[in-house]
């Protein structure tokens, strides 16, 4: 499989997104060809810039007339009806209706009333479809992405002057990794955001990958502290089938049953944790006490935390970011005497018995536990030599 990760350290905007592409390889002049095709009035070019000395690509849309108002309905029916593949017009549409989701949740109004200002003029139609179009010509398969860093200050908006993020940009990446380091001005746009949280897979690290090109778009800032770029990196999928930034969640408690520790971990697995331990402590005074340790996707971090304090005793949790690999796994569904098992196999050849099949057998047939597992690791083996 073929990934695109976007590393967002100087934030993400539409045109810095398309440069990076046509940057990595995607052809220029066919994502001019194609935009041109739109009739949006919007002409583009791609510059070769410096930003704090790195080389990246510019994308430039300039607008012959004044910029129109449009409706999501419109901009939808001229995606739909452009001679672009349909995966490109499958994408741009979603990201479209995502920027439109968070313009009416901004304004409390119906998405059909939404008039698009900033994110609906020619320019961002241009950056939002290029960016699709740029991905399509990378043959990118699967679209990862880096925290998103959104800077800080103030940005003018055609409704004034509002802080960083923007609210159709705080509406967007809600629920997403983001953060804030660099100068004062806005470093993620709602364009830019819009194409990250609904063409991206997951916002973690670097995925595993045997990398074939690098790719670097320019904003329009030369900051004197960092560049100003947004970096792709482009390459096939290689080792371990997820490889993420993950929170850890972790308390010590000393005044809470083993009862109600256990019944919290069955909640905190139920509600979404990627794994949830208890552990046996010595605390102050030589108080005996337990360590819960959650790993937990960054998105559900609050609110695993708050299911914490609702089900233990504790007052405080710790928490910080990990980087999870995982190898890639199938499964193989094998016949034993008692009946079947699914095993667990990993591509380095690793196998594991399903744990639930194996007790559901052992349950209903009366047979130890251990000698079901141990059977179907028998006929997994015998059946793969």
């Amino acid at each position: 499989m073929r990934i695109g990760y976007l590393d967002a350290f100087s934030g993400i905007s539409g045109d810095m997104l398309v440069g990076a592409l046509a940057d990595a390889g995607a052809d220029s002049a066919a994502i001019a060809d194609a935009l041109g095709s739109l009739g949006t009035g919007a002409s583009v070019s791609f510059e070769k810039v410096k930003r704090c000395g790195i080389a990246a690509t510019k994308f430039h849309v300039r607008i012959e007339e004044a910029s129109k108002h449009r409706h999501l309905s419109g901009i939808l029916k001229m995606i739909e009806a452009a001679a672009f593949p349909d995966r490109v017009k499958q994408n741009a549409s979603a990201v479209f209706r995502r920027l439109g989701e968070a313009e009416a949740a901004v304004h409390n109004v119906p998405i059909e009333k939404v008039h698009f200002h900033e994110v609906g003029a020619a320019d961002s139609i241009a950056d939002i479809v290029g960016a699709c179009l740029g991905f399509e010509l990378l043959g990118i398969q699967a679209i990862h992405s880096s925290p998103l860093n959104l800077g800080s200050g103030v940005v003018k908006a055609e409704h004034g002057v509002m802080p960083v993020p923007a609210p159709a940009t705080a509406v967007l990446v809600a629920g997403k990794p983001v953060y804030s380091r660099g100068p004062a001005v806005e470093l993620t746009t709602p364009t830019g955001a819009a194409v990250a949280v609904t063409l991206a897979k997951n916002f973690g690290a670097l995925p595993p990958m045997k990398l074939s090109s690098v790719g670097y778009g320019a904003g329009d800032h030369d900051f004197a502290e960092q560049a100003n770029v947004l970096r792709i990196l482009v390459g096939e999928a290689s080792g371990a089938i997820e490889a993420t930034t993950v929170a850890v969640i972790e308390a010590n408690i000393d005044d809470s049953s083993p009862q109600v520790l256990a019944y919290a971990t069955e909640r905190l697995l139920e509600a979404g944790a990627l794994d949830a331990t208890l552990q046996p402590l010595e605390m102050k005074k030589g108080r005996p006490g337990t360590l819960l340790c959650v790993i937990a996707k960054p998105q559900d971090c609050e609110r695993l935390a708050t299911l914490i304090f609702a089900e233990t005793s504790t007052l405080g949790v710790r928490i910080y970011d990990a980087e999870r690999r995982v190898q890639a796994r199938r499964w193989v569904e094998i016949d034993t005497s008692h009946g079947k098992v699914r095993m667990k196999v990993a591509d380095g050849g690793t196998f594991a018995p399903e744990y639930e099949d194996c007790r559901a057998l052992a349950r209903s047939t009366g047979i130890a536990l251990k000698d079901i597992i141990a059977e179907a690791n028998y006929v997994y083996l015998k059946n793969s030599k």
